[in-house]
């Protein structure tokens, strides 16, 4: 993940309020590799890449195994969850520097809440998407046309770990992991059927299938894989619509499953559970792997759409998410 040091200039903020000044400087994240400028895509992807990689040689287990075990990350001003490759970034972040808690706030926002980052801190980038009108004139009828183009932007955050004068500020739920993931399999809408020992969903019936809780060893692993089938149905032509086929051909269900493990992970990580690994899961790693390596923008496209099945299940569910106090 990206890194910055702290330092007294900073000006950047929240992703709600947008960052003003430059990029922050990034001297350990070098050009990608045939790119003449900073390519923001393709860094965050080679970082990923990297991490998934180092996951599996390490223990077989994709980067968000378990990544969750402090909850999704949120800001610690705002009290709003961040989504997307960010969830990503932050967890990668925790994992590599052992935080065991899952807040995260601007250098300003430490100031505005009468704190400060401690020195010689190093911060992580993360990122947002903005828009910037763009205008060409028309050569045959000399009128003006304008449209909207996306673009990527980043900004630093800093772990409460590496605050001083600020407290976790956690608003802890009263029920338990297990209470909140029947919450979500109760009021999804969804139809589910506990029969049998595989777990799918069947687009043809609209019907999620999951085995008997019985033949789990442990209630999270029912529940993990009650998430992953969920997040699966969300993609459903009545409520996300996802497909994929055209755009990553035979690598589509492969990209599916990639959305669906880590929609349940962040699932999981909202509910206070630890996801366990899918037991087919290394049947796609190296698929996951040609895709986010021939498309450098894949890996955003997959975290975005989990975060939209996390959030749908979730306002089903009508569980508010953790919130920092003011």
């Amino acid at each position: 993940m990206a890194t910055n040091t702290v330092n007294t200039t900073d000006t950047t903020t929240e992703n709600q309020h947008q960052p003003h000044g430059a990029l922050p400087h990034t001297p350990e994240l070098p050009k990608s590799k045939g790119v003449g400028k900073f390519d923001l895509y393709q860094t965050v992807t080679n970082k990923i890449i990297a991490a998934i990689e180092a996951g599996i040689q390490r223990n077989g287990k994709p980067l968000w195994s378990g990544a969750g075990a402090t909850g999704m990350p949120y800001n610690r001003k705002s009290g709003k969850t961040y989504s997307g490759v960010n969830v990503l970034m932050l967890w990668m972040a925790a994992q590599e520097a052992g935080y065991s808690t899952a807040a995260w706030l601007t250098f300003k926002q430490a100031r505005e809440l009468s704190g400060s980052i401690k020195k010689g801190s190093t911060g992580v980038q993360v990122v947002y998407f903005s828009t910037v009108e763009h205008e060409t004139t028309n050569r045959d009828t000399g009128e003006i046309d304008s449209k909207q183009i996306g673009f990527l932007k980043s900004y630093v955050v800093f772990n409460l770990e590496q605050c001083e004068g600020i407290e976790d500020g956690i608003q802890r739920r009263t029920f338990t992991g297990n209470e909140a993931a029947e919450l979500v399999m109760q009021r999804s809408g969804a139809t589910i059927i506990e029969q049998g020992g595989k777990a799918f969903f069947r687009p043809s019936t609209d019907e999620v299938y999951l085995p008997e809780r019985t033949r789990f060893t442990a209630d999270e692993g029912f529940y993990s894989v009650a998430m992953h089938e969920l997040s699966h149905w969300t993609g459903g032509k009545t409520r996300l619509a996802r497909e994929f086929s055209g755009r990553f051909g035979s690598e589509g269900y492969a990209f599916e499953e990639l959305i669906a493990e880590l929609g349940a992970a962040f699932v999981c990580a909202d509910l206070g559970l630890i996801p366990a690994t899918m037991a087919d899961h290394a049947s796609y790693i190296d698929s996951w792997l040609r895709v986010l390596k021939n498309d450098k923008k894949a890996i955003f496209t997959a975290a975005s759409q989990a975060s939209k099945a996390h959030g749908l299940l979730m306002e089903a569910a009508a569980i508010e998410p953790v919130k920092a106090a003011a």
